[in-house]
């Protein structure tokens, strides 16, 4: 990096940590317990549970369970505490409520700390032991079940599913949307609230469907926390520090922002010019690292609206995120299930147009990261809406993934996938990997399989005439005498209708490199 621009990046950490400073709250008189927790919560099965918050330096805080488990700490100079309890493994079918205590005690400052007054205590009832997901992600991860006037629509067919939402042993949990110059150690506009008609109506309809599949196969609790803030990119939830630590990363995504550094200071508009910008990090630090102590199952993340340009980029972004997500979480390598985008109108009617392809692509690139995995959308676009309402679909779709890869049930999750292809004359005949056809091939509409294309060596491509032979997909066509190249929905809108038998799309495929 060149001095200026090191001196540029600089100074906007710089003026992230003056923010910081003159907005920091002193926490060395203050007993508090962080909002990401509280009563009605589910807490995360066979791991640790960490109670964090404040209180003055010295002071101990006391945890119990009444499964048995209690657990001290002591304040630091920091004014910081975090105490650490054994939860016990979900039983199929136990919905038994349980309590936390947490306990503030000032001691006298003796060794052996022999005069302990009990300050205060703070209990969290209707408590359950199963698994937590954390859903985060832009608009369509954040669009609600029901329609909010002035915000946005209803998800598919809400008014019919919202009043069969009463789901007492699934938990919602999310907090105001925003965003922080700097890590933020609590949540604001948060609790944990039981699943009925009128919470889950302003919740994430993705989540829901997600948890509320989990939950009928399972039988254990689920807890659902959703941190989606639409109109944002992958950058702005990734900490920058790692943004920082990448030279590619850094010039894409911190330098130019913090160029507009200046701009912001002269023109005294933090709020105005934030809010226009896709500034790196500051979602991060509002709505992820806040929650860095939660112990949770892994990640599901639906994103990518705004980064549809970064083609070459995208994969090593994102890739990114998760490395610091899972860092931060320190629980190993968690498990991270996406939504690869569905088509929109971009493009719509030049089939030679595949920007939008080339970014799915690079989004499929992420399996490539141990524990991922990928929910397949391109049936369910819609021309006119970047946010289709089909989020049932695609709840499902990530919960199977789910079910599959980190519940090990027995059962087909993900649609049919490119292995081969081999070439007879002008016949091409396209194989996919073992498994993935499920029962066999189909179209979901009984039509022929569509968005198939064929190139020779001059590299153009034309549209195939395609047929399902068993488990594979027989392609011609008249303009491709001798074809070496195959593509299967690799422009920017195709509404696929390929399947394997449990009606799980293909997933998109190319079998060249070239450039166009």
């Amino acid at each position: 990096m060149s001095p200026k621009k090191t001196i540029i990046a600089l100074a906007f950490c710089l003026f992230c940590v003056l923010a910081a400073r003159a907005g920091r709250v002193d926490t060395a008189k203050t007993f508090t317990i962080t909002n990401a927790l509280g009563s009605n919560m589910v807490v995360q099965q066979n791991k640790t549970l960490r109670i964090w918050g404040t209180a003055p330096a010295g002071h101990i805080i006391g945890v119990s369970t009444d499964w048995g488990k209690k657990a001290e700490a002591t304040t630091g100079t920091d004014g910081k505490w975090l105490a650490q309890i054994k939860v016990p493994a979900a039983k199929r079918g136990d919905f038994s409520k349980h309590i936390i205590s947490i306990v503030h005690k000032q001691t006298s400052g003796s060794p052996n700390r022999s005069f302990i007054d009990v300050k205060e205590e703070i209990k969290f009832t209707n408590i359950l032991i199963g698994d937590v997901w954390f859903a985060s992600g832009q608009s369509n991860m954040e669009m609600r079940m029901a329609t909010v006037p002035g915000w946005g629509t209803g998800v598919k067919d809400f008014e019919k599913e919202l009043p069969l939402a009463k789901y007492p042993n699934i938990r919602l949990f999310k907090s105001d949307m925003g965003i922080e110059f700097t890590p933020q150690d609590t949540v604001k506009g948060a609790k944990w609230e039981e699943c009925n008609p009128k919470t889950a109506a302003g919740f994430s309809g993705v989540a829901y469907y997600f948890g509320r599949e989990l939950y009928n196969k399972l039988q254990i609790p689920i807890g659902l926390v959703a941190q989606a803030i639409p109109a944002t990119a992958a950058q702005n939830f990734t900490d920058i520090n790692i943004l920082l630590a990448d030279s590619a990363l850094n010039k894409k995504y911190v330098y130019p922002y913090a160029k507009a550094l200046d701009s912001i200071k002269a023109k005294n508009d933090k709020a105005t010019t934030l809010a226009s910008l896709n500034y790196p990090g500051l979602v991060y630090n509002k709505m992820i690292y806040p929650f860095q102590h939660l112990s949770i199952k892994g990640f599901i993340w639906y994103q990518g609206e705004s980064n549809n340009i970064d083609s070459t980029l995208y994969t090593r972004l994102c890739t990114a995120m998760l490395q610091g997500w899972r860092k931060d979480f320190n629980q190993g390598e968690l498990p991270f299930y996406f939504v690869q985008m569905t088509p929109y109108k971009w493009g719509k009617d030049d089939p030679t147009a595949n920007w939008y392809a080339k970014f799915r692509e690079a989004q499929e690139e992420m399996l490539k990261v141990k524990n991922t995995g990928m929910a397949v959308t391109m049936d369910i676009g819609e021309p006119d809406n970047i946010h289709p309402l089909n989020k049932k679909d695609v709840g499902i779709r990530l919960a199977k993934i789910a079910l599959g890869k980190t519940y090990n049930e027995d059962l087909v999750y993900a649609g049919p996938q490119y292995k081969k292809f081999k070439v007879e004359g002008d016949l091409v005949t396209v194989q996919f990997e073992k498994g993935s056809t499920a029962g066999g091939l189909k179209t979901i509409d009984g039509q022929s399989p569509k968005h198939f294309y064929l190139a020779g060596e001059d590299k153009k491509f034309y549209k195939a005439d395609a047929k399902i032979a068993g488990n594979e997909v027989v392609l011609t066509s008249a303009q491709v005498p001798k074809p070496v190249a195959v593509r299967y929905a690799f422009t920017n809108y195709p509404l696929t209708n390929l399947a394997n038998s449990e009606g799980l799309p293909a997933v998109p495929f190319r079998t060249d490199d070239w450039t166009n």
